[in-house]
């Protein structure tokens, strides 16, 4: 019961060896040092030789230490008794020096949790998405759990920061079509042009997408039901879905 509450609290502990691996390859913070269940030297002996390698290349130190001093720092059960102690990140704003020419983005608002956040990103990146934009307020500074629920793609994938609709303007300018997930005025997102470039904005269930932004919305797209539900999908779910009909437009 505290560990599921203490998942909303800013966090830089980074869990298990898939979230600690993509610390390292995506550069983007730097580990200060690694806790490791000093009970499991033996059985992890493979994860320490690497940590250790790490640690000398990456000026890091790693600490032996009981299971019980990682079960108070960890929120999840499944770090496997690694964990990594990190610096922040600060996430540059977006600019249109720092967007690709004829690139997949995402931006997505109002997603009330940092697992769902998480995995929102997972899927994001294995479409093949080119960067996330984020607004100032957003989930990363609980790092360590959007890292474990992406399975590292938010330490692997671009981030900026922006206001929406500054970032819609941004995009466009940039010859990119801008497409917001909705119901009114909408096309089916299976019938829609999702062709690159494109910038993509998907909304929270509570809030939608706010009016201001719809309007610089060159499409609205939305996700047809295969039988009648009142009901609508979450963020994470609708991001997702087209992030991957993105994925397939473009593979033709």
């Amino acid at each position: 019961m505290i560990k599921e509450a203490s998942r909303q609290v800013p966090s830089l502990i980074f869990e298990g060896m898939t979230s600690i691996s993509a610390v390292i390859k995506g550069q983007k913070r730097r580990i200060e040092r690694i806790y490791f269940d000093k009970n499991k030297t033996k059985s992890k002996s493979k994860e320490l030789s690497f940590l250790k390698h790490k640690a000398n290349e990456l000026d890091f130190t790693i600490e032996f230490v009981d299971d019980e001093y990682i079960e108070n720092l960890t929120t999840g059960n499944s770090h496997g008794g690694i964990i990594a102690q990190c610096t922040e990140y600060s996430i540059p704003s977006l600019t249109p020096d720092n967007i690709s020419k004829d690139g997949f983005y995402v931006m997505i608002e109002g997603i009330e949790d940092p697992y769902n956040f998480g995995y929102a990103l997972r899927t994001i990146y294995a479409a093949g998405a080119d960067g996330v934009i984020l607004t100032k307020r957003n989930w990363m500074s609980a790092a360590g759990v959007v890292c474990r629920s992406s399975a590292g793609a938010s330490e692997m994938i671009q981030m900026f920061t922006e206001e929406g609709t500054t970032a819609a303007d941004i995009f466009k300018n940039k010859g990119y079509t801008v497409a917001a997930a909705g119901i009114r005025n909408s096309v089916s997102a299976f019938e829609s042009d999702l062709k690159k470039p494109i910038f993509l904005i998907v909304g929270g269930e509570k809030r939608g997408i706010s009016a201001s932004l719809l309007e610089k919305a060159d499409q609205i797209v939305r996700l047809d039901y295969g039988r009648d539900f009142n009901g609508s999908l979450s963020a994470a779910s609708a991001a997702s879905i087209l992030a991957y009909e993105v994925l397939r437009q473009n593979l033709k």
